[in-house]
């Protein structure tokens, strides 16, 4: 009994290890290559060329993730990527139209001490401080279009307040100022491990109240009285989370003649102003403190050859041509930007005047929009 007992046991045994056997081989992997004779295949194999490497132990695995014919690798896709023109460029696209208004306040404020002495004995006899305070508020409204997919047109509408309060005339003016065309063109496509480069142009019309067409001291302007032009070249270079960027520029201006402005101070008229040249350049960075906030430091500096005036004394006799002196303005520029969704970023800017032709200080908002044109 015993005996036969223990035959079954093992006869159980063999055959449950036998099982087990079975399902171990059922379940290995697609990679584990088969114990058993394989099946006959469809066609023969081919052997492998002399000294090719040996065929892979995966099998099947490995075949099914070698390229096949007609699929797009990782160097494909980023070679049309980059192939494509509108992905070149980082100016506005074409067909596309930004509009950007600006709100823009100033404040410029002067102390000059006139002083005047006697002929006879040299001595004072004339001390006369003149203060003048200037605010001015910009609304600006500007456009830009996509021509080209690396050249943007643009035009801008300034509209002008200002508040004069002197020692001699107090005042305000309200109008529109010089209208700006301009155009940006970038050269090169971008490259994201090299600078970006973008060529500038722009042209100012005298459409707002000339300064030449006022009383002095009686009256204030809202534009500069002449049309100017001026051409500059700008850089920027990603190194993320800072954006560096530099500026330099050239401006000149039309000389005015046929004038008539008369100076009370002395009866004097002014005839013809020919303006000076500018020289323009600047730099600095911006930073993104996250996705939404950015910040920005930035540094410019005009510099202005001296401007020639003619005029003409009480009895209309022409007087020697004078020139003024040449003036020189820098301005520290501190800027947040806020972004409130994918379209619109809102930019506050501070402005402090390093010189004494700078304004005292400066304060800005952007506010950008961009849509397609249908």
């Amino acid at each position: 009994m015993n005996m036969t007992t223990a035959n079954w046991n093992g006869a159980a045994l063999a055959l449950a290890c036998g099982l087990l056997t079975s399902v171990a081989v059922q379940a290995q992997p697609d990679t584990t290559p088969a114990t058993t004779s394989p099946a006959a295949p469809d066609a023969p194999a081919a052997a492998p060329a002399p000294g090719s490497p040996a065929s892979s132990p995966t099998g099947a695995a490995a075949d099914a993730l070698k390229k096949q014919a007609g699929d797009v690798d990782q160097a494909t896709l980023l070679k049309d990527t980059l192939s494509k023109t509108d992905r070149q460029y980082s100016l506005l696209r074409s067909g596309r139209i930004a509009a950007n208004y600006d709100l823009t306040y100033s404040y410029v404020g002067s102390q000059s001490i006139d002083v005047g002495f006697a002929q006879a004995t040299g001595d004072i006899d004339l001390l006369r401080i003149e203060t003048t305070r200037a605010h001015t508020i910009t609304n600006t409204l500007s456009v830009d279009y996509g021509l080209l997919d690396n050249l943007t047109v643009n035009g801008t509408f300034p509209f002008v307040s200002k508040f004069t309060q002197g020692t001699q005339f107090s005042g305000t003016a309200f109008g529109i100022g010089d209208i700006s065309l301009g155009a940006r063109y970038q050269p090169f496509v971008q490259n994201p491990t090299g600078p970006t480069f973008t060529v500038t142009g722009a042209l100012s019309l005298p459409t707002g109240r000339s300064p030449f067409d006022q009383i002095i001291g009686q009256n204030t302007s809202t534009g500069n009285g002449y049309a100017s032009g001026n051409i500059g070249l700008n850089a920027s270079q990603v190194f993320d989370p800072v954006v560096l960027f530099g500026s330099l520029s050239f401006g000149a201006a039309k000389s005015v003649r046929n004038l008539h402005q008369y100076n009370p101070a002395d009866g004097s008229i002014l005839t013809g102003v020919r303006p000076g040249k500018t020289i323009g350049f600047g730099a600095g960075f911006t930073y993104a403190l996250s996705y939404n906030v950015s910040t920005s430091v930035s540094f410019q500096e005009n510099v202005t050859t001296a401007s020639r005036i003619t005029i003409v004394d009480a009895n209309n006799n022409p007087v020697a041509p004078r020139s003024t002196s040449m003036q020189t303005g820098a301005v520290m520029n501190f800027g947040l930007g806020l972004r409130i969704n994918p379209k619109t970023t809102i930019n506050l800017t501070a402005g402090m005047g390093l010189t004494v032709d700078s304004p005292d200080f400066t304060l800005g908002l952007n506010v950008p929009l961009t849509f397609s044109m249908f």
